[in-house]
């Protein structure tokens, strides 16, 4: 095995607590710190997606892979030159108005960051404001909200429609997501796509920004 491939077998079964000994060696033996990142830690995250989508991975191991990655990025960080780390897109993520539930969320900013996007995570209980004032200010490719009671759920279409009525929906793609949402309940509100789980959110990122890209 490389000392790439080492890494990304080392994000790939999550081993948190081994994955800074491996980077530090590989920048001890001259690796780029570009490399590491690109073959070592994402792509340790680029075998785990696939096995998650297939059920062969549970979201606690997909957390702890990404735990993993994040701990080795840290690390690298210092040694990156501006301009290196090209992202995909902004991603602003939280969950809506009333609802304090974050692991699905947490999951999907984890993989979208591994995936190559910026994501900023505003938390939970986020009011219809504080989602345009994020707007304004980070200027997003995608807004993600979830929800994952059913009491909270229409705070989505309350969030989508204050949206519209400050004139800034068309600016930003908006996807949601969480355990009461279905495709039917995005078409419902307004919202550009619905992803049933974090890969396939990954998934609907892509496809959107793609859209924007060839608009």
């Amino acid at each position: 095995m490389s000392k790439f491939e080492n890494i990304a077998q080392c994000v790939l079964d999550g081993e948190f607590k081994k994955v800074k000994g491996l980077v530090n060696k590989a920048m001890e033996d001259g690796a780029k710190p570009m490399d590491i990142i690109n073959e070592g830690l994402i792509g340790g995250m680029n075998l785990v997606t696939p096995l998650f989508k297939t059920g062969e991975m549970f979201v606690p191991e997909v957390m702890k892979s990404a735990k993993t990655m994040n701990i080795g990025m840290e690390l690298l960080k210092e040694y990156i030159k501006e301009g290196d780390l090209v992202t995909k897109g902004v991603i602003i993520t939280g969950t809506v108005k009333g609802d304090l539930h974050d692991i699905g969320k947490n999951l999907v900013g984890m993989m979208l960051e591994s995936s190559g996007y910026t994501v900023i995570d505003l938390g939970t209980d986020i009011e219809p404001e504080d989602f345009l004032k994020a707007i304004e200010e980070q200027k997003p490719d995608i807004i993600g909200m979830s929800a994952l009671l059913t009491t909270t759920m229409m705070n989505i279409k309350e969030t989508i429609d204050f949206l519209e009525e400050k004139g800034v929906r068309n600016k930003v793609k908006i996807i949601v997501g969480g355990a009461p949402i279905s495709q039917e309940f995005a078409n419902q509100v307004g919202a550009d796509g619905y992803g049933e789980d974090a890969a396939a959110a990954v998934e609907l990122c892509d496809s959107l920004v793609s859209e924007k890209a060839h608009a």
